[in-house]
């Protein structure tokens, strides 16, 4: 194997890997991610420098793991152990290490899958800022580079790499304990992860800036993400509901583009393009998360809306009154202008642009729009469909000056000729 095919072989095996690596070290550690991550690092060069050679191992992740745990001794070793904490956890690792290595069966799978939903939980504490929630959790629960991070985001590399730092360090300041909170304070921490993995999606599914309307990378993690989740949380109805919407919205992924990169809208994508794999999956989550009772929340609701798209075999089959009636539900569940913006749409659609655009106008007051583009970018396609025309154009206008994307900017100036 060359040198390079030996790199492509670790680099593949390491991103697979590196979050079981990252949680079990955290685990021992006592809750120290940010140490867990220096040590998967320090595996990774040893296994860069090791396998080009040795040829990769029957077993990558217990070597990986082996190398770790070693690396782990050795650094505590250096301290000095000045603290018994760290006595302690040398003498754990030594003596798991000089225990015969047990066969996987399901108890072991039950112990990675608790550290792996523990070091979610972490990597998405609420003590840390969004930005560095979403750029810890794509680190060491997506296996992605820093590089890879700052490309997906359009930022610098030194940008993510301090936010990465400075999250593991309120981490430690904070000392988070590294474990899925119970009772009531599950709740609230599970909106968190759930929304970190979210956002990745979006910014995957359409890129607030940059000349690309996508980055399919970016919703592939979050599947990733949003699937382990399921797993390891499957009385969950919400994490079910968040993984049934990104399966489906990412089922148009192929369609929502033309060989030229530029964007097409959902009304006017060739559906027999859209992965109905995919829109399986999304449906049988959905039905999952509905199966496990109660009232659809926030992440359900979007899903079912994706769903009715899913179901349409041509856009005039959709069921738009239906459609309007869910964006209702979600805007008395989680009240917000943007969902209320989504509703004219949906109303629009379902009973008149003069009944969206009514829902629509009343939100132009509202601090959040200011700046967004979204909010002329609606107005401008319902004045559009009153033959509104010189009110449509300018608003098509506003909204291209203000998108950061751009692709969206294109497809705005493009709508605003189409009916000059």
């Amino acid at each position: 194997m060359s040198l390079e095919a030996s790199h492509a072989a670790v680099d593949a095996i390491f991103r697979i890997e590196s979050p079981r690596l990252i949680a079990t070290l955290a685990r021992m550690l006592r809750g120290d991610v940010g140490l867990a991550e220096d040590l998967a690092q320090d595996a990774l060069v040893a296994a860069l420098e090791t396998w080009p050679e040795d040829g990769v191992p029957d077993k990558p992740g217990a070597w990986l793991m082996s190398t770790a745990k070693h690396r782990a001794i050795d650094r505590l070793r250096h301290h000095q152990l000045t603290e018994r904490k760290q006595h302690e956890i040398v003498l754990e690792i030594e003596e798991q290490m000089s225990m015969a290595i047990p066969a996987p069966d399901a108890g072991l799978d039950d112990v990675i899958g608790d550290d792996l939903l523990r070091l979610l939980f972490t990597a998405c504490h609420p003590v840390l800022s969004t930005e560095a929630r979403v750029a810890l959790t794509l680190r060491m629960l997506g296996g992605l580079s820093t590089d890879e991070i700052a490309r997906a985001f359009l930022v610098s590399e030194s940008t993510i790499a301090q936010r990465i730092v400075r999250a593991k360090r309120t981490l430690a300041q904070a000392d988070v304990p590294f474990e899925v909170p119970a009772g009531s304070e599950l709740a609230a921490r599970l909106a968190s992860v759930l929304e970190v993995i979210y956002l990745i999606f979006n910014e995957g599914y359409s890129a607030t800036a940059g000349d690309e309307w996508m980055r399919p990378a970016l919703c592939e993690d979050a599947l990733r993400l949003g699937r382990v989740l399921a797993g390891l949380a499957p009385r969950e109805p919400e994490v079910h509901g968040l993984v049934a919407l990104m399966e489906i919205q990412a089922s148009r992924m192929r369609a929502r583009t033309r060989p030229g990169g530029e964007p097409v809208l959902l009304l006017e994508q060739d559906r027999a393009r859209w992965d109905q794999l995919l829109i399986r999956r999304g449906l049988a989550a959905l039905q999952r998360a509905e199966s496990l009772g109660g009232a659809l929340g926030p992440y359900a609701l979007q899903a079912a809306i994706a769903a009715c798209h899913a179901r349409a075999k041509v856009a005039q089959d959709t069921d738009w009154p239906r459609i309007a009636a869910l964006y209702g539900a979600l805007a008395q569940r989680t009240p917000s202008p943007v969902i209320e913006l989504n509703r004219a749409v949906a109303v629009g659609m379902a009973f008149g642009p003069a009944a969206g655009l009514e829902i629509a106008d009343a939100l132009r007051d509202e601090p959040l729009f200011a700046n967004y583009h979204l909010l002329p970018a609606v107005r401008g396609d319902l004045l559009a469909k009153l033959d509104r025309r010189d009110q449509a154009i300018a608003e098509f206008e506003r909204a291209a000056a203000l998108t950061r994307n751009a692709r969206e900017r294109e497809l705005l100036l493009e709508r605003a000729a189409k009916i000059r």
